[in-house]
């Protein structure tokens, strides 16, 4: 049931007008965004900040999900965990990208490595479960 790259990203255009995630890419259970990092996203000492790289991952996570199951608005994060592993770039963007390990029929478990646009070494790791409509069909 998989969903183009362009169905999502106009999804989340549309019900999401507030993100400044860009969709990549989706498909084969994964997905790649990307966030632009301004003054706005960062803290005192010129690092992007916390809720802003959760925000990232948060979005990676559900669109890969959408581009497993379909468009299913009602899917919601039921638990999400950021280990923080290096200090992100101030003027880079941070990419986001999600591998879904399991999908189930009513949670899905992914992860999420965030980079520094250019850098090879994740600046934060993440681990996020949604849940899904049982009846989504």
């Amino acid at each position: 049931m998989g969903v183009s790259t362009e169905d999502v990203a106009k999804f989340i255009a549309q019900e999401f007008p507030q993100t400044k995630c860009v969709v990549e890419s989706v498909g084969d259970r994964s997905a790649v965004v990307i966030h632009p990092v301004g003054l706005e996203e960062l803290r005192p000492g010129g690092t992007v900040s916390g809720p802003v790289l959760m925000a990232v991952a948060d979005v990676a996570l559900y669109v890969a999900i959408l581009g497993e199951i379909g468009i299913v608005p009602l899917a919601v994060t039921t638990s999400l965990t950021i280990n923080f592993l290096r200090k992100p770039a101030a003027d880079k963007p941070i990419i986001g990208v999600c591998n879904l390990m399991k999908v189930g029929r009513t949670l899905i478990v992914g992860e999420v490595s965030l980079y520094s646009q250019g850098a090879e070494d994740p600046v934060a790791h993440v681990v996020g479960t949604y849940a899904v409509p049982p009846n989504r069909s």
